[in-house]
């Protein structure tokens, strides 16, 4: 793992304006590439739509959880449908920063809350770019971290990135933070990580990476002779920081426990919605059950995907891939497998898992770039007829 002391940088103001600015520039063509992606996906969303005569619009922004966060910035919490089967799903599922956002711009605009929340998702997935950009330069490059904002673009399940859901400002939130360890800047990593817990439960995987980040931090400065109060001097904000991290999700984990009168009062809301972890299990039944039935290429397929996602995580840790990326990407990753119900949304669970894509980004980078862009816009025209496909079928649930 690389050395997090050497990367930081105390006692570098955390809001340099000029400095941001140069950012903002170098990160212009990994933005104008991100931003071509998606629009093309977009575009061929909008062409297989109306051949198929459904409204690309109503597919971004009032089916699926779309209109579970519009009814929570909308009515509030409360709202609950009871399934012929007894089960009851609240919407105290969701994480309110989304509905948030959405209720404020619409106050503030003539847009409504589905239209502010499409707008949000838009705007954060830029600023994912932007942040994804970041890493991959600090770390690679800037070619790599070009190749990274791309491919993140054009996953299978780039389409949610442009859907009123909250993966994007998760991303967006998730990615910054880390960033901010990365470079030392631990109150804004605090600050972020409280924010990406308000935002989606997999909020628990940034607060872990800045959390043993922090700690393998200190133990290396103790472990060269240093004291602790020293240490903490050393890393600016480090305490602060790792004290922040936690609140967006514990505060809502417990306000949720309040209101339902327990302590397992969110757990016992997911599991009514049939989520919850089991390590595991009920996803490898289903996949044994695919791969010993009629749908064999969707097991195997599945097989081979998840195959796939371990394999790049364990080729990132063996590159170096910095200690809060590698404890955040192995996270998402832990949670996302080890979740029973909706097997159908595992991959859209995965997208904030970038730190994934970081060995292909590498690997691309170190491509003539004619060869890595043919490569990324055939990846890219895959992901957009994928995405049409999928949100014109059975979609995200």
């Amino acid at each position: 793992m690389n050395d997090l002391a050497s990367a930081a940088v105390p006692g570098r103001p955390p809001c340099d304006v000029p400095a941001a600015r140069a950012a903002l520039r170098r990160a212009a063509p990994a933005l104008a590439a991100f931003a071509a992606i998606r629009l093309l996906g977009l575009v061929v969303l909008a062409v297989w739509s109306t051949a198929d005569g459904k409204d690309w619009h109503t597919l971004l922004t009032a089916r699926w959880d779309a209109l579970w966060y519009t009814r929570v910035a909308e009515q509030g919490y409360g709202y609950t449908v009871q399934l012929p089967n007894g089960d009851v799903h609240s919407n105290l599922a969701f994480f309110p920063l989304l509905p948030w956002l959405e209720r404020g711009l619409s106050a503030l605009t003539p847009l409504s809350p589905a239209d502010a929340g499409l707008v949000v998702t838009w705007l954060a997935s830029l600023a994912a770019a932007w942040a994804l950009y970041a890493t991959g330069e600090r770390l690679h490059g800037q070619r790599a971290g070009i190749a990274l904002a791309a491919l993140w673009a054009a996953l299978p399940v780039g389409i949610v990135q442009s859907m009123a859901y909250s993966e994007a400002l998760f991303t967006a939130l998730a990615a910054w933070s880390l960033y901010a360890v990365l470079t030392g800047r631990w109150v804004w990593a605090g600050v972020l990580t409280s924010l990406a817990g308000l935002t989606r439960p997999v909020g628990a995987a940034v607060v872990a990476a800045v959390w043993i980040s922090a700690a393998v931090t200190l133990w290396r400065q103790r472990a060269g002779g240093v004291r602790l109060r020293a240490a903490l001097r050393a890393q600016p904000g480090l305490l602060p920081g790792v004290l922040l991290a936690p609140l967006g999700w514990c505060g809502f984990f417990l306000w949720v426990g309040a209101r339902q009168g327990s302590f397992t009062g969110y757990l016992d809301v997911q599991g009514n919605w049939g989520n919850g972890f089991d390590g595991g299990i009920a996803f490898g039944t289903f996949v044994w059950h695919q791969l010993s039935g009629p749908a064999f290429a969707a097991g195997l397929g599945l097989l081979v995907g998840v195959g796939l996602a371990i394999w790049l995580y364990l080729r990132g840790v063996r590159q170096g891939q910095p200690l809060p990326l590698a404890v955040y990407g192995g996270t998402v990753l832990l949670l996302a497998l080890t979740a029973k119900g909706y097997f159908g949304s595992k991959p859209r669970l995965m997208l904030p898992a970038y730190p994934l894509l970081l060995p292909l980004a590498v690997g691309l980078a170190r491509w003539r770039p004619v060869r890595a862009w043919l490569v990324v816009g055939l990846v890219a025209a895959g992901s957009a007829a994928y995405g049409a496909f999928w949100l014109n079928g059975s979609g995200p649930p």
